[in-house]
């Protein structure tokens, strides 16, 4: 918590404790259903919930995927996964992160490469304002 104010302050909401006393994401069996657990992810929120859920569902060895996040205050959500027999709830979670991943890059790649085509087109035209320089 910030010495001097009441909130806590606003890295607090993505980094993890430095000492070690978080984990980003720990896993329960669940008790009641086969082959099925309960992650709870820390430092996250709706943006990373959604797309994991969302590629979980691709995935022809998952049954169900679903996602809540607690309280709006907290920055945490927790995923519960069911799958097929032949796959644990963990290997589904991990092909779903590594996917995610690779999505990601695809589209990081092809925004760059459009931003550089952009760029090209720009100066072969003329002097214009250049909107991607940030880029």
């Amino acid at each position: 918590m910030a010495a001097s104010r009441n909130h806590p302050e606003p890295y607090e909401s993505f980094l993890l404790a430095t000492d070690g006393s978080e984990q980003k994401i720990t896993s329960a069996p669940d008790p009641k259903i086969i082959n099925a657990a309960t992650f709870t992810i820390n430092k996250e929120d709706h943006t990373l919930g959604t797309m994991l859920v969302n590629q979980l569902l691709r995935d022809p060895r998952v049954l169900f995927a679903g996602y809540k996040v607690p309280h709006p205050l907290e920055n945490s959500f927790v995923l519960k996964i069911q799958c097929k027999d032949g796959c644990t709830p963990a290997q589904a979670l991990e092909t779903a992160i590594q996917d995610c991943t690779s999505a990601i890059a695809s589209i990081q790649e092809s925004f760059q490469e459009e931003v550089h085509r952009v760029k090209r087109e720009e100066g072969q035209a003329g002097p214009a304002t250049d909107y991607y320089s940030a880029v």
